[in-house]
């Protein structure tokens, strides 16, 4: 496993656990974050709990295969939103606000801010 793997957003891959679960194998890590990724209104099962990283071809958790932010890095052939010149666009301030101020805190890190 890569001592750090950052997602487009500037979440750390290699420090989530559907990332750690996948590698490890590890079917409690992926029941216990399944059970507390879970909500009222979605489902997370143990299986959705396994992903091979953001700039992964395939193989992403549940909710990041449809995610704006990773298809649109993707498709401008950039490692990290940090990169692009539209920093911090509408898609990655929206998901700033679900994932929390770690994301932005490591990119704008990245970018020199």
């Amino acid at each position: 496993m890569p001592k750090t793997l950052m997602a487009y957003c500037g979440l750390t891959c290699s420090e989530c656990p559907a990332y750690i679960s996948k590698r490890t194998g590890d079917e409690a890590l992926q029941a216990k974050t399944a059970k507390e990724w879970s909500g009222p209104s979605f489902a997370v099962s143990p299986e959705d709990v396994a992903c091979d990283g953001c700039a992964a071809a395939s193989g992403w958790f549940k909710f990041c295969a449809n995610c704006e932010v990773r298809t649109c890095a993707a498709s401008r052939g950039i490692a990290t939103c940090a990169e692009c010149d539209e920093y911090a666009c509408e898609k990655l301030e929206k998901l700033f606000t679900i994932v929390g101020p770690e994301a932005r805190v490591a990119l704008d890190r990245l970018r020199g801010i």
